[in-house]
């Protein structure tokens, strides 16, 4: 039986959300909290992040905008991997979701990668769910930067 499971992060940060809105949807930012990219925030564009290649995986995450409603709601898919990894970047076919809520004293901010197919994904699943939460405390130091 295929099971299909999904990574949740939720974490209130100190500012608004059009800052916050910036450091997900500004390239130059999202490279500081995630990894080098071609990213545009438009609905129907298709970017890369580049990260370190992992056996026949060439370290490329495919990626095509699908919803960007700013400062509230950003989509995009998540697709990498490769078929002859059956463990360690194995096939991913996935998608992010940030949504980003005022709340008293900043924003609350939930990220779901959600399409990880188990058991195949299960290596990306455990690898990923606590670099997330890493990664969104990542964007609170870089959005009190920026």
């Amino acid at each position: 039986m295929v099971e299909t499971r999904a990574i949740t992060v939720e974490k209130v940060l100190p500012y608004p959300a059009d800052r916050i809105w910036r450091t997900l949807t500004t390239s130059e930012l999202l490279m500081k909290w995630l990894m080098p990219n071609d990213f545009q925030p438009t609905v129907g564009h298709k970017f890369i992040f580049r990260t370190k290649p992992m056996g026949d995986w060439d370290g490329v995450v495919h990626c095509e905008v699908l919803d960007c409603e700013p400062p509230r709601l950003l989509r995009y898919s998540w697709k990498g991997g490769a078929d002859t990894n059956p463990d360690y970047g194995s096939k991913l076919d996935s998608v992010v979701t940030w949504r980003l809520t005022p709340v008293e004293g900043g924003t609350h901010v939930q990220m779901v990668h959600d399409g990880f197919v188990m058991p195949g994904n299960q290596f990306a699943f455990d690898m990923m769910s606590p670099g997330w939460g890493r990664i969104v405390d990542a964007i609170g130091r870089v959005t009190a930067e920026a």
